[in-house]
């Protein structure tokens, strides 16, 4: 059982995967920056000064017994804004790494074509 374990976690799949966790994380951490830093502050501007994170609903009034109850929206919505900007950069990092790959498989498929072409001209000065 320890060598199946053993042999299960020095696969190179666990190792990627652990160090894709540990990317997102950090990669997370960099988006919400932005987010919350860059992006939200004009669009508060824009819409009066609100930021969306105070916005809430008052449900219950805080009491010298109970505590204030309040429903959160404004927080909702920066989460959702937060998830369409990090599926929108997810989105075009994989497009940008699509299209050099795309570019990469061009210039191998071309450098075989220049290598035939020299080939097939070197075989017709022979043949002359």
């Amino acid at each position: 059982m320890f060598a199946d374990l053993k042999k299960f976690l020095i696969k190179g799949n666990v190792v990627d995967l652990a160090v894709a966790v540990i990317i997102g994380a950090a990669f997370g951490k960099i988006v919400s920056s932005f987010v919350k830093d860059i992006i939200m502050p004009p669009i508060g501007v824009l819409l009066g000064g609100v930021d969306f994170s105070d916005l809430a609903i008052v449900l219950q009034e805080k009491t010298a017994d109970t505590a204030e109850v309040v429903m959160s929206y404004g927080v909702f919505i920066q989460t959702i804004v937060d998830f369409v900007i990090v599926g929108t950069t997810i989105f075009i990092v994989v497009k940008l790494i699509e299209k050099a790959q795309k570019k990469k498989e061009e210039v191998k498929e071309d450098k075989p074509a220049a290598d035939i072409a020299l080939l097939t001209e070197i075989r017709d000065l022979l043949k002359k």
